[in-house]
């Protein structure tokens, strides 16, 4: 017998029967790129953290009205982007958060001189905070999580041409 990984379209409707192990796995297999996603929107690890429980609890407790299982993960992402704005809302952050620790390594040659990781990490932090919400956002899910424009769209709540021209 060939052991097949169980996919998301498997785990949720165990999940909405009430299968905890189910919904665990789900978390397990989601929770970094939330995490990651939530860090970079509000640049502080305990927020982001906080915002992430927060997240797949409503995912949890509303995975009932998820139509199609397909569109889980732009589903999860919305309720993760929905989250940080309300934080946002609830408390009027300035720009000095905290950046995000990056580990040090060997460097990175680029053009013939030695880049550190950290380097480049906060090189790419600082360009990121230098853009609106707005682009941040469209940045954060197009290339560090991979979406595609209609996606984006859904998980923002907009059209996909507004996210295309934010992100260019």
């Amino acid at each position: 017998m060939i052991f097949r990984e169980v996919e998301d379209r498997d785990l949720i409707p165990r999940a909405r029967r009430g299968d905890v192990e189910a919904f665990n796995i789900l978390v397990s297999r989601w929770e970094k790129r939330v995490y990651n996603y939530l860090l970079r929107t509000v640049r502080h690890r305990e927020d982001a953290l906080d915002l992430c429980q927060d997240t797949f609890l409503k995912a949890y407790r509303n995975l009932g009205k998820l139509d199609d299982v397909e569109r889980f993960p732009r589903w999860l992402f919305r309720i993760a982007h929905n989250e940080s704005i309300s934080m946002f809302r609830r408390r009027k952050f300035t720009s000095d958060e905290e950046v995000p620790e990056v580990a040090e390594a060997t460097p990175i040659v680029v053009a013939g001189a030695r880049i550190y990781p950290i380097e480049l990490s906060l090189a790419v932090a600082k360009a990121l905070d230098g853009l609106g919400d707005d682009q941040r956002q469209v940045v954060l899910l197009k290339v560090y999580q991979g979406f595609k424009f209609h996606e984006i769209a859904e998980i923002l709540g907009c059209p996909a041409s507004t996210v295309k021209s934010r992100l260019y």
